[in-house]
Parts: C-alpha cells; structure tokens; sequence
C-alpha cells in the first residue's frame, strides 16, 4: 500500500486526463485509475486503409478559456488543428433535400426551413415575456418563443448533434444553461445574443473562441500528450474491481490488475466515471444520495465511419448535414470529416461519420452489424447522391450509453453530488452526470476539480 499519494482519478477519459495534468503541475503526487487498457476513454483515433477516423466524439468546439489554456500548458506537445471555412455550412434535411442552414435575417427569411408565420414569430421574439417554469422542456421553450417549425428545422437537428437527444426530455436550464439564461437575463434570445455580442469581456474569456477544432493525426493525440506529460507512471491501466472504503480521514482504493490485488490511500479522491459506475464503487455512501447522483439517462448511439477513396457523390462542402426527427430517417446525421480537417482520407477521397439511434430510435443500436450495413447503405444512397455503396472503410462502434440526457431529474442529481462531497471531505465526483457534456465541459470541470485540492 502506498501511504503517500496526494490524490487519486479514477478514469482515464478527458476529465480525469484534465485533474490529473493540473494536479500534477502543482507537484502533487497522484495516481490514475481506469479498467481500460489505453487511456482516453470514449475519445479514441484509429486508422485504417488510408483514413484517419475517430470512434467517439468527432470534434471539440473552443468553448471556454480552460480549454484553450489547456492547449497552451501542453507546450506544442500536440498540434492544434482549427475546421476550415467550411464549419459554417451546416446543412439540414427539409422534405429529402438538403437546404443550408440561414446564418442571417435576409437568409432567414428566404429558407424553406420555416413557416411564413414562424418568420414572423421570430421577428416578435424580443418581444414576448420570460418564462416562469425552470423545469420548462426545450421543446416548450421553443415553441413558446420562435414557433413549431423553428423547433423542428433548427433546434431538433441541433440536439441531434449535440445529444442524440429529444428536446421533449431535455431541460435547457440544465442541458443548456447559456441559452436559459439568454431568456432569464436579457428577457430574450436574439436580444440577449445582440447585447452580449457588444459587452466588453476580458482577454481571458476571449479565448473562448467557438470554434471547431480537432488536432493532427486525431483527438487522441490530445489525450496521448496529456498521458505523456503526466508521466505514464501515474496510470494503473487495466484495473478490475476498483472500490473506494473510507478509513477516517483516508480513502482506501482497491483493484486487481492482472488477478493481483493492489490497494493505495489518500486523502483526496476523484471519480470522474459514468454515473452508472458509481454505486459498486460508493459503498459506504448513503445509498438514496448515490441512486439520486446516479439518475442519469444515456442515450445509446451507434457511430460508422465510412470512408471512399475516390469519392463520387454529392459535393461535401460544409460540416455536415443533420436530419430532424420530423424526416423520419434512420441516421440522425452525417459529419464530412475529410472536408473540415487535412489528411483524414487519401486524395479525391472523402471520410465521413454516420450517426444512428439516439434517444428516441434506441431501437437501431440493438441491430446487428449486417443490418446496420444494410441500413446505412440505403441512407447513404438515397442522402449522398451515391449510386452503389462501396466503401473503402466501414467500421462501427456501438455506444450503449453515449451522452448523458439533461432532463428534469438533473436538479436532484446536481444537489445529490453535492451532499456527497459536504458529507465526505476529500472526495470529489465529476464526469459528465454533471457542469455539461462537450469537452470544454470536460477540460473546465476537470481543472476545477484539481484546484479544490490543496
């Protein structure tokens, strides 16, 4: 037993990645903790037959100084790279058609996506009272506010790709706190956006830049580099079985790596797992307070990246196309990796990742693989001019819980995380059950959480 680490992550993903960097820049002494074999959890690069494709999250957006400070403590030890022009074309399904997403008045008025009285409906947006109802579904909120159409061409696909959510479930006071508070602030979404686009802010928040990013050779070459700098003797990769007793004021983590049984204490102890994990590893937690912080709904998503190496479908240029639920199509949306970021497939070639499933067709992720092939292959046909699918690379990765659903019950789960740390100092609970799902999320709660420990 080692009696002399100054903390321990338990999970090797963004979060845990991120405390483990910062604690470790402050001289602590710590250990890393996670059953799987690399680290990086569900960001993970892979190539293949001339692709370079990603099996989890595609991109990160810029979204808040802690981010972006990240990038510069690694020292150039990964290379930045910022989505080309082209991220500003989003594309949205309308009737099977793609039609571009407006990004301003005059392109407003003129898209297909909206209803005649929805435009309208917009124009009287600044001027309609908040809302009173901090359980108020997205879907409410919007229809309230911008109108039906409004909710179904723009904000349902945007879900889509944030989620793989359903905005009926979602609560934006929670899953979208800056859109809330736009309302509950400013009175007003466009009003709130046009006051806040001219308030001054300090050079520090004008890091977060919004935009999108990946880094050469992939995401995993951000987690590798964390890895590195950390030092990979500070990672027990591979452990089976890990439990956390409490001892005073000491914390007892036990595993086996390799059928041996190890155990470490510390004052300090992290999780940054799923919510689901929680309970067989909090035994000596109030049992109701680990159920509520563990109440978490995950959408499961199955991810295919397809790649050709001479590409002859429609022409990729934009981000991707997202497709509302109202379409009724069996793929939530399409991401046209190779024409965002260089080197991603080989010349004249295209690479592309294919959604399917999310919270309300979990149904398709329990289909088979060759279904699965039969079912993208129609879609990519009818959706990406195709002729005859024959790709150079499919490849499938299942997600039986992806993303974190921000629902209603989030209220309980966020207070239930915080009785848990009053009641037992030095153990802090982090991941994605709470502060958000994206990886500026990730990167600010995990740099907290390493400067709460002392």
């Amino acid at each position: 037993m080692n009696k002399q680490l100054d903390a321990i992550v338990i999970g090797a993903g963004l979060t845990g990645l991120t405390t483990a960097f910062y604690l470790n820049k402050q001289g602590k002494n710590i250990l890393v903790v996670d059953k799987a074999e690399s680290v990086g959890g569900v960001i993970q690069t892979k190539e293949k037959n001339g692709f370079v494709y990603e099996a989890g999250p595609n991109t990160g957006i810029l979204g808040s100084p802690e981010i972006a400070e990240l990038f510069e403590d690694l020292n150039g030890s990964c290379q930045l790279e910022i989505g080309n022009e082209k991220v500003k074309k989003r594309y949205i399904l309308h009737k099977a058609q793609w039609e571009q997403l407006p990004s301003g008045l005059v392109k407003g008025v003129k898209t297909p996506l909206f209803s005649l009285k929805d435009k309208f409906r917009i124009l009287g947006e600044p001027f309609r009272k908040p809302g009173t109802n901090p359980d108020e579904t997205l879907a409410e909120l919007v229809k309230r506010r911008m109108g039906q159409s409004f909710l179904n061409y723009a904000i349902d696909p945007f879900i889509l790709g944030v989620y793989a959510g359903d905005p009926s479930y979602l609560v934006p006071k929670y899953a979208l706190p800056k859109l809330y508070n736009l309302e509950q602030d400013y009175g007003s979404f466009i009003g709130g956006a046009i006051k806040k686009k001219f308030k001054s802010v300090d050079e520090r928040t004008k890091k977060a830049t919004r935009e999108i990013f990946s880094f050469k050779n992939g995401l995993s070459s951000l987690t590798k580099a964390i890895y590195e700098t950390v030092g990979k003797d500070r990672f027990l990769l591979g452990a089976d079985s890990i439990q956390i007793q409490k001892e005073g004021e000491n914390y007892i983590l036990n595993c086996t790596v390799n059928n041996e049984s190890l155990s470490f204490s510390t004052p300090n102890i992290i999780t940054t797992v799923p919510a689901f994990e929680l309970n067989k590893m909090l035994p000596f937690v109030e049992e109701k307070l680990v159920s509520e912080a563990s109440n978490v709904f995950y959408a499961p998503v199955v991810e295919a990246a397809i790649g050709f190496k001479n590409w002859q479908g429609i022409d990729l240029d934009g981000f991707g196309g997202l497709i509302p639920h109202i379409e009724k199509r069996n793929v939530l949306g399409v991401m046209y990796m190779s024409s965002l970021f260089k080197d991603r497939a080989p010349e004249n070639g295209a690479l592309m990742s294919v959604f399917i499933g999310g919270a309300r067709r979990q149904e398709l992720t329990t289909m088979s693989k060759s279904e699965l092939e039969n079912l993208v292959a129609q879609e990519m046909k009818q959706l990406m001019g195709l002729k005859d699918f024959n790709p150079d690379l499919f490849e499938l990765t299942w997600h039986k819980k992806a993303i974190p659903q921000y629902g209603k019950e989030s209220k309980e789960r966020f207070e239930a995380v915080e009785k848990i740390r009053n009641q037992h100092k030095g153990l802090y609970i982090g991941g994605n059950l709470c502060d958000g799902i994206g990886m500026a999320d990730r990167v600010k709660q995990g740099r907290k959480l390493a400067l709460e420990i002392k």
